[in-house]
């Protein structure tokens, strides 16, 4: 079980590692909390900015994409001076997902000339990883509103799966597409071209009209067929061994026995395993 605070007498680096895993206490539900709303409103930026908006509001919109990714570049530098072990963390696959995520946008301040393709191409297309943020949520069952069971949690994960998979592929086929396929004008009309392509439906009002946007559709397909398989197997296989008791044998090593079972079906083994005979 996770301790309800740090060590009194904790370094503040072992704090800040602290608070930054922790689900328990006020502050670490907190960070929790703002984290998954700053997520929330950061994707609805990138959204939002794909549609025509007025001047001053396009303007607000930057301004607090610009703020959200300052957050989370001090978040991941937090991330990176808390840990114990530093090369670990910058390597890990969610903090990888995080600095992509706001690298974009910060681009623009840090590299001379960017700004004026910001919009277009490779970095527009590179925004759409900062769903992938999400991820760090489901690493494991505890939340700040408490412990879920292993099979709400890869419940979760394959809906956030799916989830992702729609955004990041209509974001993908929204940036091959935008200004050279006339059904494509905005994120909406990528997202629903994703969904009716990946449900097979096919109705054929948008059709990709680049070699890029085929090549996005083709990977959306495959994904589609190999990643949301591999997520409800895991969700089958849990239902499937729900019944089944975590007793090893002591001669094979074979796990998961029948409720009923005294001896091990692999070897014959007596294991022992406890029965009511009542049921």
């Amino acid at each position: 079980m996770p301790r309800a605070s740090p060590p009194a007498d904790a370094t503040t680096r072992e704090q800040v590692r602290f608070y930054l895993i922790d689900h328990e206490t006020w502050l670490g539900k907190g960070i929790d909390v703002a984290l998954l709303v700053l997520n929330l409103v950061f994707v609805g930026v990138f959204v939002a900015e794909t549609y025509d908006l007025p001047g001053r509001l396009d303007e607000s919109l930057w301004t607090v994409e610009v703020a959200i990714a300052l957050i989370f570049l001090g978040e991941y530098v937090l991330r990176l001076y808390g840990a114990e072990n530093r090369l670990a963390e910058a390597t890990n696959a969610y903090t990888v997902v995080d600095l992509l995520a706001i690298l974009p946008t910060l681009s623009v301040f840090l590299v001379p000339g960017v700004g004026a393709v910001a919009q277009i191409g490779f970095l527009r297309a590179v925004r759409v990883v900062r769903v992938l943020r999400f991820y760090r949520f489901t690493r494991d069952a505890e939340f700040f509103f408490g412990t879920v069971s292993d099979n709400t949690l890869r419940a979760v994960k394959l809906l956030l799966t799916v989830l992702v998979l729609f955004f990041v592929s209509a974001g993908l086929f929204y940036s091959a597409e935008s200004g050279v396929n006339p059904g494509v004008s905005t994120f909406g009309d990528a997202f629903y071209y994703t969904v009716v392509t990946l449900s097979t439906v096919g109705f054929g009002d948008i059709i990709p009209a680049t070699r890029l946007g085929r090549w996005v559709t083709v990977a959306t397909i495959l994904a589609g067929v190999i990643l949301v398989p591999w997520q409800a197997s895991k969700i089958v296989r849990e239902w499937a061994y729900a019944e089944k008791v975590n007793v090893t044998c002591e001669n094979c090593g074979l796990a998961h026995h029948d409720p009923d079972a005294s001896h091990c079906k692999a070897c014959g083994h007596v294991i022992y395993q406890e029965f009511d005979s009542r049921q």
